[in-house]
């Protein structure tokens, strides 16, 4: 499915579902979301911190309406559990089946997002790798004068933004010297098509979700 597609469908089921009181509707919601990720064949590792991660923040969530929910307090509890599930099962429909190039390529082909920021953002995916690298550098450079730093020392916070506001100029300058103008037609190496069967897809997705929603179920 194209990104941009994929993204509006979850986006679209994610804000539905806080409106909605049907544990149905949350439990069906995680259950595709995890038959699409086995067909999508992702590691066993990703596939088990989904089931994972969800337990204490479900767990917590269940605990708290039980003991101290008003009305339906089994029924609450319920619900909110099965809709942190649902939320996170559908974050990694979008996140692990679409590589932020792929997501970022496609609103700026199929919705219009200006190439500017996209690229911006682009840069700053790219740079993650190397603010981690830069951490570990100033950490050794303050061992090497006798100095400690830790996770949550000012030290490191200062220098690594002075870093990125250098790398920053850095990719400004860059993008204008290989002659990035947000105004001119630009080509793409990859393109993002949006067949007609995404759409139908997207429709019988949606239309299930009104189905389970509005169809008396508890």
């Amino acid at each position: 499915m194209n990104p941009s597609v994929k993204l509006g469908v979850v986006l679209f089921i994610s804000f539905e579902i806080a409106f909605v009181q049907t544990i149905t509707t949350n439990v069906v919601i995680a259950v595709v979301a995890a038959l699409y990720l086995i067909a999508k064949r992702i590691s066993v590792k990703r596939f088990a911190w989904l089931l994972i991660v969800p337990i204490i923040p479900v767990l917590g969530t269940w605990l708290s309406f039980y003991f101290h929910g008003t009305g339906d307090a089994m029924h609450s509890a319920w619900l909110l559990s099965t809709r942190v599930f649902a939320y996170i099962w559908l974050g990694g429909v979008l996140t692990f089946t679409c590589t932020p190039d792929e997501l970022l390529g496609s609103l700026e082909q199929n919705c219009h997002l200006p190439a500017k920021f996209v690229y911006g953002m682009l840069g700053a995916f790219n740079f993650a790798p190397q603010v981690t690298q830069a951490v570990k550098q100033i950490k050794t450079a303050a061992l090497m004068r006798g100095e400690v730093l830790h996770v949550w020392s000012p030290q490191i916070f200062f220098k690594a933004v002075l870093l990125s506001l250098r790398w920053s100029d850095n990719l400004a300058q860059s993008m204008q010297s290989h002659g990035f103008n947000e105004t001119t037609q630009r080509t793409h190496y990859q393109r993002f098509v949006i067949p007609a069967w995404n759409w139908g897809l997207a429709f019988v997705l949606l239309a299930g979700v009104q189905f389970f929603t509005f169809g008396h179920f508890k």
